[in-house]
């Protein structure tokens, strides 16, 4: 099996569909709200994706598992209402849009040059437990960075805290969420990484 990894921009737009595909299958539960098709949330998303933001490792030249990574006041989503509206419905459309704005864009309180914030990191069902995603993270490592953060990740997804773990990064932050038990977890999770070479620096 062989694991590429590259930045979606540099793959192309006819990659763009797919790589909708990949981010949707790994966070329909989060999408659900806009859609629980699969097919019409890559439909709503695929558009909106700001390709330069988001880095994809490809098994066989498939994309198999996504991240985003952006810095400061970076999106990674420029999300087209008439194209919401062409694919949610006119109302559903409209307030899809202003969901997705408030809450996946926007820096967030801690955002600063030289802290990279890594998200939306996801595997495609068929790939996982096959070392795609620890390869796509072990690239990112490799960003010039003065610090990495992972912010969000619901205390209920082991495999990913453990994978984390294993790369160097540290509990920073555990946000208690009041109706979170409803979805079944009940904190989020964020992981701080200072870059081995602002420690060597500092040395």
């Amino acid at each position: 099996m062989k694991i590429e990894v590259a930045r979606a921009d540099e793959l192309g737009e006819e990659y763009r569909r797919r790589i909708a595909e990949v981010l949707v299958q790994g966070f329909a539960e989060d999408f659900a709200f806009f859609s629980k098709d699969e097919d019409v949330l890559a439909d709503a998303f695929a558009p909106m994706l700001i390709l330069e933001r988001f880095h994809v490792a490809l098994v066989d030249g498939e994309p198999a598992a996504v991240a985003v990574v952006t810095e400061g006041e970076q999106e990674c989503f420029e999300p087209d209402r008439h194209n919401l509206q062409r694919v949610l419905g006119p109302v559903h459309g409209v307030i899809s849009c202003q969901i997705i704005r408030s809450q996946f864009m926007g820096a967030y309180e801690g955002a600063r040059e030289g802290l990279t914030e890594i998200a939306f990191v996801t595997t495609a069902p068929q790939y996982q437990g096959k070392g795609v995603a620890t390869a796509l993270m072990r690239r990112l490592l490799e960003l010039p960075s003065n610090e990495f953060v992972l912010r969000d990740i619901k205390d209920t997804n082991v495999p990913a805290l453990r994978l984390y773990a294993k790369l160097g990064f540290t509990e920073i932050q555990r946000r208690r969420i009041r109706f979170a038990k409803r979805a079944g977890f009940s904190a989020y999770i964020s992981m701080g990484l200072r870059s081995a070479k602002t420690d060597a620096m500092k040395d």
